[in-house]
């Protein structure tokens, strides 16, 4: 009988011991950082500075994508868990239920600025001019029927001129992001579904059924044309530039860094640039963040420091170093209302932020 209380005690410490670990703060003398690909280059630079310029050690920061990243973000409080996640779109109302139910409790959302999406090519090729409607004619896996009527079929499309007359006729083949990316969840919300929009009985569907409007809009072809290139969007630039009729789908700010190798198309007319993006007028644009974990802000050494530097005008300002790599900064006003959740540590997100 002893020997089973023994062994009962034994068990017991055993499965105190690793969160015992886990708390201590000195388990982990480094933030540590996950998430999206788009925002891995300005945080990067930001954790660079932030490491020259203070007796603290160097963030560590790993591209998971947006999705990848809020998975391990949500899985719990201690330093096994990140500290941060990187998003190139806003957490998921299921994600931040996720955060909840594992006891990461107190969520800090600090928006960066804005970032483009484009779809270019090797400096190589001619320029092009796409719609929103041919992308989707392009990319979707079922699309209208071609002879008419308010139907889908498997898309037939195999070239640009297929879709689009005015196109090249080159095989449609476009290099991006997987599910995983936040990257590509805006390419779908922004440029499919807004193609999608096009055709007035798809567009009505949006009111009436809403999954039903989803699934026609958001689902992307597994035939081939679009090709899944991973989160490592400098792989998708030197991939352009070996093949000149293929396309690419990702971030301004590496159209921005690559403009000597790849060129972005027109998207409606309107031509992927710092300015057009700022201004709104270019039709796929997108808000970029980043999620703390207001428990660890204490707990790791750094952390206080690092969300300051990232907020401070000189890093997000509008003339700030992250403009220089493609950051599109935000209006002052939203600038300081960042800067004061940093500062005040709140407030964290809620429930109710998401209805």
């Amino acid at each position: 009988m002893k020997k089973g209380i023994k062994l009962m005690l034994l068990a017991a410490v055993m499965m105190v011991l690793p969160a015992a670990m886990a708390q201590a703060g000195s388990a982990r003398d480094y933030i540590s950082i996950v998430g999206s690909s788009t925002v891995y280059p300005f945080a990067t630079v930001v954790a660079e500075q932030f490491g020259k310029s203070s007796k603290f050690k160097t963030p560590k920061i790993e591209s998971t994508g947006s999705g990848g990243g809020l998975k391990l973000f949500a899985a719990g409080i201690g330093v096994q868990h990140p500290d941060i996640t990187n998003a190139s779109r806003r957490i998921k109302k299921s994600e931040y239920e996720k955060c909840q139910k594992n006891g990461v409790k107190d969520i800090l959302e600090i928006k960066i600025g804005y970032d483009g999406i484009v779809v270019a090519n090797a400096k190589s090729a001619p320029n092009l001019k796409i719609s929103r409607r041919a992308l989707f004619l392009a990319l979707a896996k079922d699309v209208p029927d071609p002879k008419g009527g308010e139907h889908l079929v498997a898309n037939p499309y195999k070239t640009w001129k297929d879709v689009d007359s005015s196109l090249p006729n080159v095989k449609i083949k476009v290099l991006g992001p997987p599910p995983t990316s936040g990257t590509r969840d805006a390419f779908v919300e922004l440029a499919m579904a807004g193609g999608a929009k096009k055709f007035a009985w798809i567009k009505a569907l949006k009111k009436k059924d809403k999954k039903k409007f989803k699934a026609i809009a958001h689902t992307i072809r597994e035939d081939g044309a679009y090709v899944e290139a991973g989160e490592n969007d400098n792989l998708i630039v030197q991939k352009l530039e070996a093949d000149k009729y293929a396309l690419g789908v990702f971030g301004f700010s590496f159209l921005d860094q690559n403009d000597d190798k790849v060129q972005g198309s027109l998207i409606d007319g309107i031509e992927p640039t710092f300015e057009n993006i700022a201004d709104g007028k270019y039709p796929i644009s997108r808000p970029l963040f980043f999620y703390v974990k207001k428990a660890h802000v204490d707990v790791i050494p750094g952390m206080r420091g690092y969300l300051t530097e990232f907020t401070s005008e000189k890093a997000y300002g509008e003339d700030g170093y992250l403009s220089e790599r493609g950051l599109i900064p935000m209006p002052k006003a939203e600038r300081e209302q960042y800067r004061s959740v940093v500062k005040n540590l709140g407030p964290a997100l809620s429930a109710g932020d998401f209805k």
